[in-house]
């Protein structure tokens, strides 16, 4: 096979620091998947970005190597050259699709500005190639979200956009940087398995970076192992998985989750009860702005939660998942009872609810968009002692520092700001500015989508860790089934915004009665063997 893409003796720095990425020598042949894992912070995401130049090089340093795309060194190419090439010759998927869309444009105007500038298609003839390309991530209703912006859609829909925007032009390579991460299984599976296709019939190389290792043995071809900046382990994907050579590798692949969270010692006491949740959303209103058209997002949702528990919440994207978390900390309007601690909230305004917001806090989906860029680390952490409690700097300084040494940071790092940080230690941040209130309910929504294997396991030891020693009461909302196993008391089943199966966590997945429960668990089940 002919090597599209070819990289030797590259390193990276940034300012006056030394090199984040070392000598790393890699080649990518037609048609062939490779992946790049290692930790979060390890290398992988600058590698994959230096190949369109996609760093800042104000800041970005190349203090040796090349990067030879068809025997074009593109590190001495022109900027009117690279424009030529990306998105139309080398395509990408970035890891955050909420910073990476336009947040004022709409998913019609960003897919269809790649085919008028590589192909000159406009009108009818881009919509209709939009469209089709809407379908082929799995967007339901594609035409109904062409004039959606960012905002409107779910995490998942996001990041099938900006799938679709990048497949639009059929490229030689995709650099597919952690491109499921924040999809269901079932819609990963139909993804990963559209990407392999589109490779076959294009021949189409991918460069696919992620943490997921189950992922990566199905799919991967080759496998290049990043730590601290260098490549310890490059090889063919079954050798790798079946003997492993560094010690790093199988840290790695050591790192799955445990298959059960810790037993409940009694039946807890009551925490939350909802009962007949009901989120509408309205879509288009009348001159007079009466409502004309709704969009049902949560249908008349039911459960409870005790003290110390962890209630998992599983279903495709756009189900209604982070909407119940959502109207659960008044971030939405609901209908339908929610009562907490012996208090009725449903009924409260935003005046009267703030007090509850330190005993119920919540870690969004998007670490990079919950997260002020014009604040320090130890600035955000510290906001909600600041509203909520009283103290000194000091003091909130100490508690400050206690919370990111719980989530594994050092608490040196908190006078940097969040772009400063990787996408995984982000999320850390996002963990720890939730925890340093000590709440009694914390809204989980994807905490771990980010974050490698590794990084994964510390941060469900640690909040199970957290949750036995304060009695923590977690919702969980999550696609990735073998984390939700390893936290969740209680398992929810959405479909459409309705409960389609409810009860003991570890009697659904053992014995699931619903249809769609079992599909669930089959798509999460088929990334356990390699393809024979």
């Amino acid at each position: 096979m002919t090597d599209l893409l070819t990289m030797t003796n590259l390193s990276i720095a940034f300012g006056g620091n030394k090199p984040v990425v070392q000598k790393v020598s890699l080649a990518l042949a037609e048609g062939e998947t490779l992946a790049l894992v290692g930790e979060s912070g390890s290398g992988k995401s600058v590698t994959a970005l230096s190949i369109l130049r996609l760093l800042d090089e104000r800041h970005a340093r190349y203090d040796s190597g090349n990067i030879n795309y068809r025997d074009e060194n593109l590190l001495a190419a022109s900027i009117k050259r690279l424009r030529q090439i990306r998105g139309r010759n080398i395509g990408m998927i970035f890891q955050e699709p909420m910073t990476s869309l336009n947040p004022l444009h709409s998913v019609e105007k960003q897919i269809t500005e790649t085919l008028s500038l590589h192909r000159g298609m406009r009108g009818p003839q881009a919509r209709v190639r939009c469209v089709e390309l809407l379908n082929l991530v799995g967007i339901q209703n594609a035409e109904q979200h062409l004039a959606n912006f960012p905002h409107q859609l779910s995490g998942g829909q996001k990041q099938r956009v900006m799938i679709a925007m990048a497949l639009a032009n059929e490229p030689d390579i995709l650099v597919a940087d952690e491109p499921t991460t924040a999809l269901d299984v079932t819609v990963q599976k139909q993804v990963l398995e559209l990407l392999k296709s589109l490779q076959k019939k294009l021949g189409m190389a991918i460069i696919l970076i992620t943490h997921d290792l189950a992922i990566v043995r199905r799919y991967a071809d080759r496998v290049a192992v990043m730590e601290q900046g260098r490549i310890v382990e490059y090889s063919d994907t079954e050798q790798l998985f079946q003997s492993p050579s560094h010690p790093y590798t199988r840290k790695l692949l050591d790192a799955e989750p445990p298959p059960s969270p810790p037993a409940l010692i009694a039946r807890p006491e009551p925490m939350l009860e909802v009962a007949g949740l009901d989120v509408r959303f309205v879509i288009k209103k009348s001159l007079l702005g009466r409502s004309r058209r709704e969009f049902h997002a949560v249908r008349d949702v039911s459960f409870q939660l005790g003290k110390g528990e962890t209630l998992g919440i599983v279903g495709e994207s756009g189900s209604g998942k982070t909407t119940i978390g959502h109207a659960l900390l008044k971030l939405t309007s609901s209908k339908g009872r929610i009562h907490f601690r012996g208090s009725d909230l449903d009924g409260l305004n935003q005046r009267q609810f703030r007090p509850y917001r330190r005993r119920i806090q919540i870690v969004f989906q998007d670490p990079f968009g919950s997260l002020s860029p014009r604040m320090s680390v130890a600035e955000i952490i510290r906001e909600g002692l600041e509203i909520h409690e009283s103290g000194s700097k000091d003091s909130h300084d100490q508690k400050v520092i206690a919370a990111l040494a719980d989530v594994g940071l050092d608490p040196d790092t908190r006078h940097r700001y969040p772009h400063e940080f990787s996408g995984g230690q982000r999320q850390r941040i996002a963990i720890a500015r939730a925890l340093v209130l000590q709440p009694d309910l914390i809204v989980l929504d994807e905490p771990t989508s980010a974050l490698d294997r590794t990084v994964q396991k510390q941060v469900i030891e640690l909040l199970a860790d957290l949750q036995a020693r304060y009695h923590l009461s977690y919702i969980f909302i999550s696609h990735d089934l073998s984390v939700v196993r390893a936290l969740s008391h209680q398992l929810l089943v959405l479909k459409d915004g309705a409960v389609v199966e409810y009860g003991p966590a570890q009697r659904i997945f053992a014995q699931p009665k619903a249809d769609y429960t079992r599909t669930l668990l089959n798509a999460a089940l088929y990334y356990q063997k390699p393809e024979s």
